[in-house]
């Protein structure tokens, strides 16, 4: 008995097997159709046409690693999905949703779409609701990795009529459709996020600047700009405020050929992103208000002109004095009009240095990414390329690396030495902006919240506060003649100041090492140690050519060794009184909300003076009580490499550049900035204003 009934099962499975797949519409997809970088199928979720009038689908594209395709609106480059129905029945209309796209950037090209594998939902709606669908669709689609590929896939898939129950596919078209932006119809918001409004800044350099608001706080927001035929939008300039509960983006546009007109009143269609969640808002953009009024913006030119002034006194130019004091010792008994001429050099290399910063950081700026002073020292080959160059120098102060001009452009008079004087003014402002003086982050941050003019403005009076004592030697040339006669003493302050140079790269190899590890850096202090040993030897048999190639071929392996031996080196916490914890955003929010005072340090190795605040302010055992008490958390942000979230954090307060310190609290939830240079008395008193309640 037991034998039959085996049989009969067995052959029960064995007539369900050979039944048609679409008999259950289990999985109620079509047929993958197949190309070798991208697969396409429909797929529906439900197992049949259900009682209602309307249906819900989806589009699965699987793409092959590195390829991708696109968007609705796929920015610089690209074309949309799209899909026709014409031979379809029982189907009225189908509309195609998009979830939320990723952002792909090559170069300055900005486009947005899909990686790997992606289902767009579709809403369609029946003729006939009840009844059985027909559903025949040709998709067309590019996609792209190094080429681009159009490609045709025709895909087919009949529902039965039926009561609508779920298919397999029935989950992840719905993860997919909850990744569709949710529409802000009247800027109230949706899920968090609120678009307010945008208006359009005209000028050489246009800008859609949008302001949006979020509870719970903005993290890392991005928006994508849907406007006119013929623009193209680039990423945005994020400037958050209210602890990331208000922002300002700046999306830079640019009208290709043809452009249709953008102006006030046209409708733009913006989708605000920040992590998981997203809204979609379509609106008509305004007119942007003037960039600063004109009182603001002199008032910060007088800002930026103290900065740069008192940038002098910063530890970071010491190397830079020292270098000018020994040209000045070079221009004693000199005719008054030569040392005129080279202070003036020197003051010109100055301001010609600052333009070329401000220029790099407009370019970066219309370009999306971040921006702020100092950021150079977060790259391992300009730290490379600065402790070959300091090096260079200190060789020459101490007489074994001096390079003769040919005899004729020698004689062409005074090209040589000021040439060099205006070398000296750019090196100035290439080792002045590790330091944030007084003054200069309040300047350097209206500027990098303003358009292209006010950045090369501030930072033109940047450079002519640090140019201002060249300036002043120039204007009084004779106090070049009280330098000391020419004698021994030269010699000595030579070597000394050759020394200052020397303890420099050795600072920049040591910041070298806290971002790409010791080996690297060591292999440098090698090459740097190979150069002066070599230049040594050949101070006095080796001749201009010799010397110059062995400073060539140094340099050459100085700047392709270390890259190549660069590892992630390991950040073991700091010796330190103070128990800080790592940086994260999100712990502010939630410790104040707890009734705790947050400390927040945002420093870099190559900061010199954080490192000073550190040492003769951070360091005292009144502040360090006052963080490790019950009830403050201190927290330490390394900016030494490039970190997002830091310099978002630092936008918060319109901050480009560092040291920067900030206090939060019950009584100042968010958040107080303290000045560039710290005094225990100002923390302290920061730590007592923001604890209370």
């Amino acid at each position: 008995m037991n034998f039959l009934l085996t049989i009969r099962v067995l052959l029960i499975c064995a007539a369900v097997a050979m039944l048609p797949r679409a008999a259950f519409a289990q999985e109620a997809a079509s047929d993958w159709v197949r190309h070798p970088e991208v697969s396409v199928r429909l797929v529906a979720a439900t197992r049949d046409a259900g009682p209602g009038p309307s249906l819900r689908l989806g589009l699965e594209i699987a793409l092959k690693k590195g390829w991708k395709t696109y968007w609705r609106s796929p920015g610089d480059a690209g074309l949309p999905v799209e899909i026709d129905w014409k031979d379809s029945t029982n189907l009225s209309s189908a509309t195609l949703r998009y979830p939320v796209p990723q952002r792909f950037s090559l170069f300055d090209i900005e486009t947005t779409g899909y990686s790997g594998n992606v289902i767009l939902p579709i809403d369609a709606v029946l003729t006939e609701p009840g009844k059985a669908v027909a559903l025949k669709a040709g998709v067309d689609l590019l996609v792209c990795e190094d080429v681009c590929i159009p490609y045709r896939a025709d895909v087919a898939l009949d529902l039965p009529a039926g009561p609508g129950a779920p298919s397999a596919n029935a989950h992840d078209i719905a993860q997919f459709a909850a990744r569709v932006p949710p529409v802000d119809a009247d800027g109230k918001g949706a899920g968090g996020l609120a678009i307010e409004g945008a208006d359009l800044r005209r000028g050489p350099a246009s800008a859609l600047v949008a302001r949006v608001r979020a509870d719970p706080p903005l993290a890392a927001p991005d928006i994508l700009v849907e406007g006119p035929p013929g623009w193209s939008f680039a990423r945005p300039v994020v400037r958050l405020a209210e602890g990331g509960r208000s922002a300002t983006l700046t999306i830079a546009a640019l009208g290709g050929p043809g452009a249709a007109p953008f102006a006030a009143g046209n409708n733009v269609t913006l989708t605000l992103v920040d992590g998981g969640r997203a809204v979609e808002r379509t609106l008509a953009v305004g007119n942007a208000p003037p960039a600063a009024p004109p009182g603001t913006l002199l008032a910060m030119l007088a800002v930026a002109l103290l900065g740069g002034l008192i940038l002098n006194l910063m530890p970071c130019v010491l190397p830079v004095l020292a270098m000018k004091l020994a040209g000045l010792v070079r221009l004693d008994r000199a005719a008054l009009g030569a040392v005129r001429r080279t202070f003036l050099a020197t003051a010109a290399g100055v301001v010609v240095a600052f333009m070329v910063l401000a220029s790099a950081l407009v370019g970066l700026r219309l370009a999306g990414e971040a921006v702020g002073w100092g950021l150079q020292f977060q790259q391992p080959w300009f730290l490379s390329g600065m402790a070959l160059v300091v090096v260079a120098f200190a060789a020459n102060l101490w007489g074994w690396f001096v390079i003769h001009l040919p005899e004729a452009l020698a004689d062409a008079g005074a090209a040589k030495p000021l040439a060099g004087a205006f070398a000296t003014g750019m090196f100035a402002t290439l080792l002045a902006t590790p330091c944030s003086a007084p003054f200069v982050g309040t300047a350097v941050g209206f500027a990098l919240a303003q358009g292209p003019a006010e950045i090369y403005a501030i930072f033109a009076a940047l450079g002519i506060g640090l140019a201002a004592p060249y300036l002043l030697v120039a204007a009084f040339p004779a106090a070049a003649r009280l330098v000391p006669k020419p004698g021994a003493w030269m010699n000595v302050l030579r070597r000394v100041l050759g020394l200052a140079l020397a303890g420099t790269a050795s600072w920049l190899v040591w910041v070298l090492a806290a971002q790409i590890g010791w080996l690297a850096a060591g292999t440098l202090a090698i090459a740097l140690a190979v150069l002066l040993g070599g230049l040594f030897a050949l101070r006095r048999r080796g001749g201009t050519r010799l010397r110059v190639a062995l400073a060539l071929g140094v340099a050459l392996l100085g700047l392709l060794l270390p890259p190549k031996l660069a590892l992630e080196p390991a950040r073991t916490a700091e010796a330190s009184t103070i128990k800080w914890e790592r940086f994260d955003r999100a712990t502010i929010d939630a410790a104040v909300a707890e009734g705790k005072t947050v400390f927040v340090d945002v420093t870099a190795d190559w900061c010199v003076t954080c490192q000073v605040n550190k040492r003769l302010v951070l360091s005292q055992d009144a502040i360090a009580q006052r963080l490790n008490a019950t009830g403050t958390v201190a927290l330490i942000a390394d900016w030494t490499r490039p970190d997002a979230r830091i310099s978002a954090y630092l936008a918060e307060f319109g901050r480009y550049g560092i040291p920067f310190n900030a206090v939060y609290g019950p009584a100042l939830p968010g958040g107080v900035a303290l000045p560039e240079l710290l005094t225990a008395d100002a923390v302290l008193s920061a730590l007592d204003a923001a604890g209370k309640r």
